[in-house]
């Protein structure tokens, strides 16, 4: 749900852009060259999602014939919107961090910065209702001051922690500070095991630590390679001040990564062919690839397999990687999301998050819905193996008392709907050792790349990651063909 990294560049690790400009980005475009037209290059990307779209805008703007093919219905991967009724429901909460530079230019690229904007500072309401002296609200907030004073004052009064407990989980983000999340050997560690080396009780791992890695890897600290937690904490909390401002959509998902990301691609002039299933993609008689579709055999230079992993191992050429069962060794973790709309209203504040309850982020989505009337609110649930197939009643028993306990106006509130989206493989799973098995984006095949957020950028399962990919692609296709590329985002100049 958040995200948070470090950027390694590499030659292949560069790509073009264009369109719109932000702080964070330099205008590199350039005319094509007059022979491009005449050679009649053609990149055909493959997926619809953010790395995708990401690596299809990059490539036309670079001067290629590009056609971008998703087989849903819309653009926008496992970031999207659908009806129900009259509402515009998001099928999961995303949200992204002042850090995420890559997400924020694809904002900016379609359009789209307004309506996902960033908090003025850090600042997060934890609400313990498993105390039993009764709920409790802390907050983590950031103040002006430079790093790591800027979260000194909310950590040193922190309620749901003890005195010791907070200086130890100072001791500790200070030892995180000197990590390398690059450094193999993190990678094979859960970060459970290095909390407890660093003097980390279970209270502070759940309290603290848990409370920020659930919702950004996707699973426990029992469950996390150090290396990816190393990158969320390091680059969120201690890079910058302001790193770990929250952004969120305050339109639908579908506003964003479908129709204003459409617009920008046509206008960049990509074709987009969504409902359009790949069948095969094999080498050409002539050089190239020859990627087939219903109805259509489509001919191309370049190759971009911007899918899943495991859609992308089923599509891959014989021979374009090493050792391609790995891609089925990378394990995904599922994101389950509960929709509740009362008659009134319950929650004052846009999110909070909770501890001593099952219940993890709650957020206020009234109005990007098109609610008119009462409040609707959507609980997401990070590492849900053990709820992703519960019926709907269960959940529906389990989860309405617990908002009443967290949120005691929604007591004397009604019920107007209850209903849940599940995205089983919403991301890769950080596991312990998930490092060596995620590929970069060149493959052994000339003229074929992948991309995704399961690829090798170093960051979890974010929309920042998948942005990244995108520029990983697009940048090693224009290297291979020769054309001149700078990446868009000047930290990695």
């Amino acid at each position: 749900m958040l995200t948070g990294a470090l950027w390694r560049r590499s030659v292949r690790d560069q790509g073009q852009q264009g369109g719109r400009m932000s702080d964070n980005t330099t205008d590199v475009r350039q005319e094509p060259p007059a022979d491009d037209a005449a050679s009649g290059r053609h990149a055909v990307v493959i997926g619809g999602g953010l790395a995708g779209m990401t690596t299809a805008l990059q490539l036309a703007d670079a001067g290629l014939r590009v056609t971008l093919l998703e087989s849903r219905p819309r653009l926008g991967g496992l970031a999207f919107s659908f009806q129900r009724g009259d509402l515009t429901i998001d099928n999961g909460q995303h949200v992204y961090l002042r850090c995420c530079t890559a997400y924020r230019w694809f904002l900016d690229r379609v359009e789209g910065a307004h309506l996902a904007p960033l908090q003025d500072r850090l600042d997060v309401p934890v609400l313990d209702v498993g105390r039993a002296s009764g709920p409790r609200l802390g907050r983590l907030r950031r103040s002006a001051l430079p790093v790591p004073l800027h979260l000194a004052a909310s950590l040193a009064t922190y309620p749901h922690l003890s005195l010791a407990e907070r200086a130890s989980v100072g001791r500790a983000a200070l030892a995180l500070g000197r990590l390398d999340p690059a450094d193999p050997e993190l990678d094979g560690i859960d970060f459970a095991t290095w909390l407890g080396r660093h003097g980390q009780t279970p209270r502070a791992i759940e309290a603290l630590w848990d409370l920020v890695g659930v919702a950004t890897l996707n699973a426990t600290a029992a469950n996390a390679s150090t290396g990816l937690a190393a990158m969320v904490f390091k680059t969120g909390l201690l890079s910058d001040p302001g790193a770990a401002d929250i952004g969120w959509a305050q339109v639908p998902l579908g506003d964003l990564h479908d129709t204003l990301a459409r617009k920008a691609l046509e206008s960049a002039g990509v074709r987009v062919e969504t409902g359009t299933r790949v069948r095969e993609i094999r080498a050409a008689r002539d050089g190239g690839w020859r990627v087939e579709i219903d109805g259509e055999g489509l001919d191309a230079h370049t190759v971009v397999l911007a899918v899943a992993q495991r859609e992308a191992h089923a599509l891959l050429p014989e021979g374009a990687l090493a050792n391609p069962d790995r891609l089925l060794d990378i394990a995904t973790a599922p994101i389950l999301n509960i929709h509740v709309r009362y008659d009134r209203k319950v929650l004052r504040r846009p999110f909070f998050t909770a501890l001593g309850s099952p219940v993890q982020w709650v957020f206020d989505r009234t109005e990007a819905a098109g609610v008119k009337e009462g409040q609707y609110l959507a609980i997401s649930q990070s590492a849900a193996q053990e709820e992703i197939d519960a019926p709907v009643a269960e959940l529906r028993a389990r989860y309405l008392p617990e908002l009443e306990r967290l949120l005691p106006p929604a007591r004397q509130a009604r019920v107007e709907d209850f209903f849940v989206t599940r995205e089983r493989t919403a991301t890769f799973a950080p596991t312990p050792g998930v490092g060596r098995l995620r590929p970069g984006a060149p493959t052994r095949a000339p003229g074929l790349y992948l991309a995704g957020a399961w690829t090798a950028t170093g960051w979890p399962a974010t929309m920042e990651g998948a942005v990244r990919s995108g520029f990983t692609a697009a940048g090693a296709a224009l290297q291979d063909l020769g054309r001149p590329h700078e990446h868009p985002l000047k930290e990695a100049a």
